[in-house]
C-alpha cells in the first residue's frame, strides 16, 4: 500500500470536490484489497452505479469510499436515510472504506473500515429535509454517528500515516464476521447492546450494570416494551459469538474489546 495520492489526476477539473472524489477513488482503486478474503485488489464498480465504488472478484464483496480532507469527526455524511436503514435491515449494506488524506502531506493519514453488517439502525442520523429552493428539495439524507458503532467493529487500516498489516486487518474482519451469522433485523439489536457493554469501564460487569442501559435502548427500540428481557436476551447470544463471558451468577467479562488494530497500533 502506498499512502501518496496522485493530484495530477485532478487537474481537469475545476470543483474541488470532483478533484477530491476522482483522486481517492483511483488511489482505492490501486492500494486498497479485501479484507475478507486473500484477494489483494478490488474492481472499480461501472460508473454511475449507486450504493458501492468497488467490489471483489473473488468473493463479490460490496465497498463504498468517504474521503475528506478534514480529520473524521463523530459523524460521516451519508445518502438517502430510508435508503440506508433500509439497507440494513435488508443485509445489503456495504462496507465502508472511511479515508482522511493530507492537504499538506498529500497523503492518506487515516483509513478505516466499517463493515457492513457493524451498522446498527441506530448510527444512522436523519438529517432536516433540503429545502424548498434546492435541487432536490425536500430529500432526506443521514449522518453515520460513529459512537454508536462499538470501537472494535471499527477496522484500522491506516493510522496517523502507520499501515497496519493486511493480516491483522484480515484477522480482525474475520473475528467480527460472526455478527453475519445473526439476521439483520436481530443484529442492530445486539449490536447496540455490546454497545452499552463496551461503555461499562469495569474488567468484569453484572446484568445490572447493563440494565442501567434500560432508558436508552427504550429510546432506541421505542416499539420493544420488554427492554429487560431483551437485554438478557442479546447478553447470551454476545456470549455464544464470543463479545463476552458469562462467569455464573449474573456476572459477566469483557471478551476481544482490546484484540483489533485500533489497540495494537496506538
Amino acid at each position: 500500500m502506498h499512502l501518496i495520492l496522485d493530484r495530477s489526476l485532478g487537474m481537469a477539473y475545476s470543483s474541488k470536490a470532483q478533484q477530491s472524489r476522482v483522486i481517492t477513488e483511483h488511489w482505492g482503486l490501486t492500494n486498497l484489497y479485501c479484507p475478507s478474503c486473500t484477494s489483494n485488489s478490488l474492481q472499480k464498480s461501472p460508473n454511475n452505479t449507486p450504493v458501492y465504488d468497488y467490489w471483489c472478484n473473488d468473493c463479490t464483496g460490496i465497498f463504498q469510499l468517504k474521503a475528506s480532507s478534514r480529520p473524521i469527526g463523530h459523524k460521516i455524511a451519508d445518502a438517502a436515510y430510508d435508503s440506508m436503514v433500509a439497507a440494513i435491515l435488508e443485509n445489503r449494506c456495504p462496507h465502508l472504506f472511511v479515508l482522511h488524506y493530507g492537504v499538506v502531506s498529500n497523503a492518506v493519514e487515516n483509513l478505516f473500515l466499517i463493515p457492513g453488517f457493524s451498522f446498527p439502525v441506530s448510527a444512522i442520523e436523519k438529517r432536516q429535509p433540503l429545502r424548498p429552493t434546492a435541487r432536490r428539495a425536500g430529500w432526506v439524507g443521514c449522518n453515520i454517528v460513529l459512537s454508536n458503532i462499538p470501537k472494535e467493529l471499527v477496522i484500522p487500516i491506516v493510522q496517523q500515516s502507520m499501515i497496519v498489516p493486511a493480516p491483522i486487518v484480515r484477522l480482525d474482519f474475520a473475528r467480527i464476521s460472526k455478527l453475519q451469522s445473526v439476521v439483520a433485523k436481530q443484529r442492530t439489536w445486539l449490536i447496540d447492546v455490546l454497545n452499552c457493554v463496551r461503555k461499562i469501564k469495569k474488567a468484569d460487569f453484572t446484568l445490572q450494570d447493563v440494565y442501567r442501559f434500560e432508558p436508552l435502548l427504550s429510546t432506541m427500540h421505542p416499539q420493544n416494551k420488554n427492554v429487560l428481557a431483551k437485554i438478557r436476551q442479546q447478553l447470551q447470544m454476545l456470549r455464544d459469538l464470543g463479545f463476552v463471558e458469562f462467569m455464573g451468577r449474573g456476572r459477566y467479562t469483557h471478551r476481544n474489546e482490546n484484540s483489533n488494530a485500533t489497540e495494537k497500533y496506538s
